[in-house]
């Protein structure tokens, strides 16, 4: 077996220890190679867990935050997810590896160049159920809403009401909201469309930037 490979299956086992992150998600992250996402100059980092500059600004987020973020977005097969930010591209692999070949991850990026090395990674591993679009990701992906789950990677000032507008009644959506102090909201639309909204903790996340967000 290959050293990445070693490195992380000890990552998911200390993720298992210290955050009893389900075994669907555990799964998952076992099978995606996050150090094909960061920098090659960093692939010995890529399985410590902390976040990883990748570039324009941006990182890619420590891996025990992907695996509460998946964890707390309940995901299950065959679903539909929008993710904003789509960043180095690692968090949609991992939530694609769990939605399955029956389900769809619209990940929405507004830096092209992060966008496109997220894509060319996608199709070297054969991921086919992601679909990478280049925009303001806070306003959603209109074209194939109601999504099942949203999930948002950067830190809004609000929760953004086109992203609730495209969550499907039933759905749910976890987004950091807050400037200098952030907060992780898990956000539930019942069946008849009304919203409930509480807060898991603290986080630290870069900015939303868009119409929704805040700006550039």
């Amino acid at each position: 077996m290959d050293e990445y490979f070693e490195r992380r299956k000890r990552m998911v086992e200390r993720l298992k220890d210290e955050l009893k992150i389900s075994e669907k998600v555990a799964k998952a992250m076992l099978e995606v190679p996050r150090h094909l996402f960061v920098p090659p100059h960093m692939r010995r980092e890529a399985y410590n867990d902390y976040p990883l500059p990748i570039g324009y600004g941006q990182t890619i987020s420590a891996p025990h935050m992907v695996a509460i973020m998946c964890d707390l977005l309940d995901l299950k097969e065959g679903e539909r997810v929008l993710e904003v930010g789509t960043g180095s591209g690692y968090h949609a692999a991992v939530v694609s590896r769990i939605v399955g070949e029956e389900g769809l991850v619209v990940t929405v990026e507004r830096i092209p160049e992060l966008a496109e090395t997220a894509k060319k990674i996608y199709e070297s591993l054969g991921y086919d159920n992601i679909k990478v679009v280049v925009g303001d990701g806070s306003v959603g992906y209109e074209e194939l809403a109601p999504y099942d789950k949203i999930y948002v990677t950067a830190s809004a000032p609000k929760i953004p009401v086109k992203l609730l507008a495209q969550l499907k009644n039933g759905g749910r959506m976890v987004i950091p909201v807050g400037d200098f102090v952030q907060h992780l909201y898990v956000v539930d639309k019942d069946e008849y469309g009304r919203v409930k909204k509480r807060s898991w903790g603290a986080v630290r996340f870069v900015p939303l930037i868009g119409e929704e967000g805040f700006e550039d």
